[in-house]
């Protein structure tokens, strides 16, 4: 050999991450910042807890990914909201214990890293991170040749709340006769993509570019929807209301999430036809002719978001939460459990 290699030579452009990091910087810089120490580059983020409200503080922490709903942004070649989706798959999962988000970080594994992709992705995450009202501290971009296809990559996100320990959501309260209420999703939110995929592309033969009337839109556009961040509106129904039990319909539907949270003792009823289904759904449900059960525990059917609150405080829910321009419903209601394997009920 006459030349001798540089790591640029095996696949990893060092220089174009060291200029990344200077976009990442302002992107973060643009996200709120109470508590941050310091920018984005050191070696990790430092975040200074303000705690003088709070009499016993718990940290709450999640990770998560965004899952095949990522093949969906290749196929677009667009980058520029899969983040959002990111910063909500975590941030939902916090928040339903009465967490507030604090802070943010993210890792963007890569084979070849595209600077343009990379700052729509991370710009994405920022425009999360702001709806959601929580510092992007920091993160990784790991440049690995070999390891994707050209042009894909992955994505994990890690979020840190924090709740007064009196104040913590864990469904200890909730009692028969609460009510049951439904916050509207997005759409298909980031769950559910492998049989949206296989139904769109193997069953129908679609185009990601094919428009349907159904929808309104192209498939693509559907599918690429970002999911809704519920931080705001949990944090002021907290503040106001008697909120006893919190679920994020994610993995698992409406079935599996809810029974999460309630005590072994209540069975759950849930009204199917009490709130508005996107067309989304009975779109998919039709073409890839799926069970009704199926359906029921691999999509969120039109709610992201379930809150349990006593009867009486019910329609006050429903207010400000229209107050807030959510869209909810009362879909079911908990019942007295009856020693049944079956403890969902659908009416």
């Amino acid at each position: 050999m006459t030349n001798s290699l540089t790591y640029a030579d095996a696949g990893v452009d060092i220089d174009k991450a060291s200029d990344l990091i200077q976009t990442i910087s302002k992107i973060a810089k643009e996200t709120p910042r109470s508590g941050v120490i310091g920018d984005i580059g050191g070696f990790g983020g430092l975040f200074s807890l303000n705690v003088a409200n709070l009499e016993r503080p718990v940290l709450v922490s999640s990770t998560d990914g965004v899952g095949t709903k990522l093949k969906i942004a290749f196929m677009l070649d667009k980058h520029d909201t899969i983040g959002i989706d990111l910063v909500a798959m975590c941030v939902n999962d916090i928040i339903v214990q009465g967490a507030k988000p604090l802070f943010f970080l993210d890792y963007l594994s890569v084979g070849q890293l595209d600077s343009q992709r990379a700052a729509d992705i991370i710009r994405g995450i920022g425009e999360g991170c702001k709806e959601a009202k929580c510092a992007l501290i920091g993160g990784e971009t790991a440049e690995m040749p070999g390891m994707y296809q050209p042009n894909e990559y992955d994505l994990a996100g890690f979020v840190v709340g924090i709740v007064d320990n009196a104040k913590i959501v864990d469904g200890t309260e909730i009692r028969v006769g609460h009510k049951i209420i439904g916050i509207a999703s997005s759409g298909l939110h980031s769950n559910g993509y492998s049989l949206v995929r296989k139904i769109c592309f193997d069953v129908l033969k679609l185009k990601i570019d094919t428009y349907i009337p159904e929808l309104g839109k192209s498939i693509g556009e559907e599918l690429l929807t970002p999911t809704r961040i519920y931080a705001a509106a949990i944090q002021r129904l907290l503040k106001d209301l008697p909120i006893h039990g919190l679920a994020h319909i994610t993995g698992g539907g409406l079935a599996e999430n809810i029974l999460r949270i309630t005590p072994k003792t209540c069975n759950i009823l849930i009204q199917k036809e009490s709130w508005d289904v996107p067309p989304i759904f009975p779109f998919l449900q039709e073409a890839g002719q799926v069970s009704e059960h199926e359906m029921m525990r691999a999509f969120n059917n039109g709610i992201g978001m379930v809150a349990i609150v006593p009867e009486h405080s019910a329609q006050d829910t429903l207010q400000q939460l229209e107050a807030m321009n959510e869209k909810a419903f009362v879909i079911g209601e908990i019942l007295e459990g009856k020693n049944s394997t079956e403890r969902i009920q659908w009416l």
